[in-house]
């Protein structure tokens, strides 16, 4: 789908400050500005008027004061993967590209930690780390930016074990609405000195400012690592196990669910033969005798819960091929029918509710008609549906739209959020609402504070003024 608007919000005379500035840097072709207006999901594209491929901090700081002199609209953006529309154009204005700001800065082994501009995928961060004995955790899925992963708060399939980004971000350096750039926390653990605005700007989605390098936790790579898959007879009986688990104390490193309809959507795409039945994806890390045992603890949880075979392994292409399979799991789902476009909604409740949110969710998509598989990083109380529709069909628009919105409606009921990882973006601004009430005013008077001019990425989370 598409969006238009009648002209632009950049200046001639700013459109002619940054092509001065920046040179071939600067782009306004159509094709250029179109690769960088859609999303995945459901989102309507809205191009930019121009994009930068920034390639330092400085480089983001005068753009944003060519845009702050001439009130044109700046919008950060990593790798285009959210699912809320955080990256569209609402008002025009300049796309700051950060993919090309791609540098490990330094990696401080002893301390565990490490600084990398913001364009430095999650992957490639591993890839460098790996034979250092290190990792970075924080796995979304998709290969995301870490500059777009602080924006969105993401977390992922790992969160049980190692927490999402605000747990692991030490500091940030982020460009403010005037140009001015600061930096927030440090190499520490811990501080007590004034406000915590890393945790501010994580999860700020950059109406705030552009996040340009990110300090970040590592952890040591485990001794031993196992992957394993389960099905189960029910639905229920799979979510009751992990919340079992969870409850008494398995340190599971990963709990991914399927449902019988993903499964069939994973094994057709991924050319697996997995049972088509409510399945658990896991993984344990420890010791070698920490995670037989853990492994043997969670097999004997899943056969009081229902669960059949438990097959684990320690191999390394074992556990490649299992998790490569999760991480195409949505591109999976899409094929299931093709032609159609996704309302890709998550949430997050309390894990003693996650059964009855869950069961009653994949209840009201059977009633409603669409295709929705439901997966998610259950261990943690998030899980996501994916309903299919046709964007030609404006009852199947409806249908699509009103169950989103239940299943969001029903979390909150249920003492949830309307969001465990995929933000508010332009999506879920009502419910943000819904969620925190009186807070919100309070956002929208810190956003006031920083970003008087409302420039950095308008029309996202709320909609301030």
């Amino acid at each position: 789908m598409s969006g238009a608007r009648s002209s632009s919000a950049i200046s001639p005379a700013t459109l002619q400050a940054l092509t001065a500035r920046f040179g071939s840097q600067l782009s306004t072709s159509p094709a250029v500005r179109r690769n960088h207006a859609s999303v995945e999901g459901f989102h309507a594209d809205l191009p930019p008027d121009a994009v930068l491929m920034a390639r330092s901090t400085a480089d983001v700081a005068d753009a944003v004061t060519i845009c702050a002199a001439g009130g044109a609209p700046v919008i950060a953006y990593g790798a285009g993967s959210s699912l809320e529309g955080h990256v569209l154009a609402v008002q025009g204005g300049l796309t700051v590209d950060l993919s090309e700001m791609n540098a490990v800065l330094e990696v401080n082994t002893q301390d565990m930690d490490a600084r990398v501009q913001a364009g430095v995928t999650r992957k490639q961060l591993n890839a460098h780390l790996r034979d250092q004995g290190l990792f970075f955790p924080v796995d979304p899925g998709a290969d995301a930016t870490l500059g777009g992963m602080v924006s969105t708060g993401a977390s992922g399939t790992t969160t049980i074990r190692y927490g999402g980004m605000r747990a692991n971000v030490l500091g940030l350096t982020v460009v403010l609405p005037s140009g001015e750039v600061i930096t927030t926390g440090g190499r520490v653990r811990k501080s007590s000195a004034g406000y915590d605005l890393t945790a501010l700007f994580t999860g700020a989605e950059g109406t705030l400012g552009v996040v340009t390098e990110v300090q970040v936790r590592l952890h040591g790579i485990p001794e031993e690592t196992a992957a394993a898959v389960c099905a189960f007879s029910t639905l229920k009986g799979a979510v009751d196990a992990v919340i079992y688990a969870v409850q008494y104390g398995v340190p599971m490193a990963r709990m991914e669910l399927l449902d019988a309809l993903s499964m069939r959507a994973v094994n057709a795409y991924s050319r697996t033969a997995y049972a088509e039945e409510p399945t658990l994806f896991l993984e344990f890390h420890g010791s070698a005798t920490g995670v037989k045992e853990q492994a043997e603890t969670f097999a004997g949880i899943a056969k009081e819960h229902g669960g059949g075979a438990f097959d684990w392994s320690t191999a390394q292409e074992d556990r490649d091929r299992l998790w490569e399979a999760r991480h195409k799991a949505y591109f999976a789902a899409l094929a299931l029918a093709p032609g159609k476009v996704s309302i890709t909604t998550d949430v997050c409740v309390p894990v003693s509710r996650l059964a009855e949110c869950i069961v009653e969710t994949q209840a009201d998509i059977e009633a409603s008609g669409l295709v929705g598989p439901i997966l998610g990083h259950v261990g943690d109380g998030n899980f996501h549906a994916i309903l299919m529709i046709d964007p030609q069909d404006p009852g199947e628009i409806a249908r699509g739209k009103a169950v989103a919105g239940r299943i969001v409606e029903r979390a909150l009921a249920l003492g949830g959020t309307c969001t465990g990882e995929h933000g508010v973006g332009v999506g879920k601004k009502a419910y943000l609402l819904a969620e925190q009430g009186t807070a919100v005013p309070l956002m929208a008077l810190i956003k006031q504070a920083i970003d008087p001019t409302g420039l950095m990425n308008p029309g996202k989370i709320f909609d301030a003024g």
